[in-house]
This record gives structure tokens, C-alpha cells and sequence, in this order.
């Protein structure tokens, strides 16, 4: 079975429903909405931003990298900082 790529308007608007969510913690924040309210909208904020970047990590996966006509060494590089970089931004402290 064949892999569908994520187009670029599923990317945008669910960077569009992101926004919208951040603005909404915006508004809790200056109308001092109850932290726990406050926690959860930005555990939702999290969770879309993860969901996204396993999105566009999945579509690299797929469509970029799988394709690549050289996969030795741009192309294991290119791999190994994407999956660098979508790792950092979650290290727990």
C-alpha cells in the first residue's frame, strides 16, 4: 500500500489551528482564567505541535529521503539531522 503525501494545505491549517489555540491561551492568560484551564489548552498546543512535526517527519521519511537517488552520505546526514532536530525540540529536563 502505497503512502499518501501530506499536502501543504493539511500543514497550513493545521498551523492555523495552532495559532488560533495560542490565542486563545493569550486570552486565558488576560482574562485570568483558572491554571488548570490554562495547563490544558497548552497541553492541547503541545500535542498539535507534536502531532505536526511526526506529520512533516513522516512525509520526509517517505517522500524525501526513501526517494533520495543518493542515499550515501547526503542523504543519511539529511536523515539523521532531521530526526535530530525534531528530537532536541522535546528533550525533557
Amino acid at each position: 500500500m502505497a503512502k499518501k503525501q501530506i499536502n501543504k494545505r493539511i500543514l497550513i491549517n493545521r498551523l492555523k489551528r495552532i495559532e488560533g489555540q495560542t490565542r486563545g491561551l493569550q486570552k486565558m492568560i488576560e482574562n485570568d482564567r483558572d491554571c488548570e484551564a490554562i495547563l490544558t489548552q497548552l497541553a492541547a498546543v503541545r500535542s498539535a505541535v507534536e502531532s505536526l512535526g511526526a506529520l512533516v517527519l513522516n512525509n520526509y521519511l517517505y517522500f524525501c529521503f526513501t526517494r533520495a537517488e543518493d542515499k550515501e552520505p547526503e542523504g543519511i546526514g539529511s536523515l539523521a539531522r532531521a530526526l535530530a532536530i525534531w528530537g532536541r525540540a522535546y528533550i525533557k529536563r
